[in-house]
């Protein structure tokens, strides 16, 4: 685990988007060149050796955290997104969110059974993207690696809910009780 203080670094913004939320804003990690090199190399040095073969980053944060991690390990990036944003043939999963629903998509070609994959996002939650994201994955073929987050909302159970269907390791860099 890496010694850098990345819970330093998140700035807490009380009433935002809405009042009684305190949101953690993590665009401090991504605009201070020492930060951002710790959260990638400490993700990417944790799954060093994992036999990752691809980085499948959601929407849109997750391409921040999941291209640098992928160039690291010496892998491929996939990038998760909002319906109607890829151009070729896709695979979609819908999943709950606290106020409806939503849905990503991959390229159809994109991932082959041969590739192990890291699932790589900003932050989780209550897990459902992380979980679409992987059935995501299963869809092509592929198999679930990892899972990695730069904060945990433990408070929220994400790991119950991702546990519920994969097995697979969660590590994350700050968790928020």
């Amino acid at each position: 685990m890496s010694e850098f203080d990345f819970e330093s670094r998140i700035v807490d913004i009380p009433d935002y988007p809405e009042p009684g939320v305190v949101f953690k804003d993590i665009t401090p990690l991504f605009d201070d060149a020492e930060a951002l090199h710790a959260v990638i190399d400490a993700i990417a040095d944790h799954f060093a050796g994992a036999g990752i073969t691809k980085v499948v980053g959601a929407e849109a944060r997750g391409f921040l955290v999941g291209v640098p991690v992928a160039y690291k390990l010496g892998c491929g990036f996939v990038p998760a997104r909002k319906p109607g944003k890829l151009p070729r043939e896709v695979y979609s999963e819908s999943y709950s969110l606290e106020y409806g629903t939503d849905e990503l998509q991959i390229h159809r070609d994109a991932l082959t059974s041969d590739d192990r994959v890291l699932i790589v996002d900003d932050l989780v939650a209550t897990g459902g993207t992380a979980v679409a994201t992987a059935r995501l994955v299963e869809q092509s073929g592929a198999k679930v690696a990892g899972f990695s987050f730069i904060l945990e909302l433990s408070f929220l159970n994400p790991r119950d809910v991702i546990a519920a269907d994969y097995g697979q390791e969660v590590y994350t860099l700050v968790k928020v009780d």
